[in-house]
Order: structure tokens, then sequence, then C-alpha cells
């Protein structure tokens, strides 16, 4: 929370650097135009959002690569419950769901940064650039629910490239997980704590209905 503060605080200034340097807002005083001025101040506004989001998604991953021996275990768990099987810890397969958890989430970041970087160069056309924020929260939340679909992926030893191809074809279970990840965040400390567990163990319930298919 301290860094969001700081960040959005940054981020403001930014925006007030970004309309000094390129005369925008030098322009917007000598028309003095009240719609011209609210137009800005909206732009602006959805700017900072999508900063922020962006901001906010970048601090998720890195929490989701510290917490993926957890969230390996955790789906393990729930596959064995589901099954009426007896879980055994296999130290080996453990490291390779933690390797390939952090190697997925990487590229998620990856993936999910060029598409913000490209909203926010969409925040620029009017009217179209009002829906940036609600676009930046889809792709983010589909990226989320991307990183705990894949442990149940792993386990089937599929290869990163199916494990792709299968989530992009089935991008309504990313997103639905995702959203509930992203909102349960809205809860102060204990949506923190449980919202990475609730993710991976309902991505891990979604996906095995589809295991023997």
């Amino acid at each position: 929370m301290v860094s969001m503060y700081y960040f959005g605080e940054t981020a403001n200034h930014f925006i007030e650097w970004l309309s000094l340097r390129t005369g925008l807002k030098t322009w917007l005083d000598k028309i003095d135009s009240g719609w011209l001025g609210f137009f800005f101040t909206l732009g602006s506004l959805i700017l900072w959002l999508v900063m922020i989001q962006f901001y906010f998604s970048l601090f998720k991953y890195l929490f989701l690569i510290v917490g993926s021996p957890l969230f390996a275990y955790l789906s393990e768990k729930t596959e064995a419950i589901l099954e009426g099987k007896e879980h055994h810890l296999s130290i080996a397969q453990l490291f390779k769901d933690i390797e390939r958890g952090i190697r997925i989430a990487g590229r998620n970041c990856l993936w999910q940064t060029v598409y913000c970087i490209a909203i926010l160069f969409g925040c620029a056309i009017p009217i179209v650039g009002m829906v940036a924020p609600i676009l930046a929260l889809l792709v983010e939340c589909f990226y989320y629910g991307f990183s705990m679909l894949d442990y149940s992926m792993e386990r089937q030893n599929k290869s990163a490239t199916v494990s792709i191809n299968f989530i992009v074809n089935h991008k309504g279970l990313a997103i639905g997980n995702g959203i509930v990840f992203y909102s349960m965040h809205c809860i102060p400390v204990l949506g923190w704590v449980l919202a990475p567990a609730y993710a991976v163990v309902a991505a891990t319930l979604s996906m095995h209905p589809l295991k023997n298919k």
C-alpha cells in the first residue's frame, strides 16, 4: 500500500511533466475551453488508472513467483483429494512445478507488459481510450488465471506450448479465475492472503474434469 501510494504520486508527476513537455497544457490554457479541459482531465485520469493497474500487476507477479512452492503444493494436494488418493510429496515434481511456475509467470509478465504499453498509447485516442482501464484489467486477469491453470497442465506432462494453446482457447476460464483473484484483493489483509490460495485451488478444480478428455 505504501509503494502504491508513492507510485501514484510519481504517476501524477509524470503525467504533469508529459503535458508540459508536449506543450499540451500550454495550448489548453491558451484556448481556455471547458470541454477540452474536461477531456484532458478525463484522459489524465484514465492514463493514471492504467499505470496504477500495471504497477499493481507487476507487484502481484512478484508474489506469484515467490509463492510458487506453496501454489504448486496446493494444486497437487487438491488433485489428490479430488481423486481420493493419499498425497505423497514428490520433491522432484515440486521443483519441476516451481520452475515451470516461475517461467510461466515471467513470460506472462512480459507479454502483459507489451499489451499494457499498447493500451497506454491507446489512452490518447478519444473515446476509445475510455475503455483502456477495462481492457487492461481483462488482460491482467487473463494472465493471472493463466498462471494458476498451468500448474495442472504441468502435472499432466503437457508442454508449455500445449498449455498456452489450451488456455488461449479457453480464455473465459482463465479470465474468470483471474477476475475473482483480482476482486479478492479488495478485502484488506484477508483477501490479500487468501486470493492466491483460492485461485490455485479453483483452477485445479476447474481443470480436473478435463483431465481424462
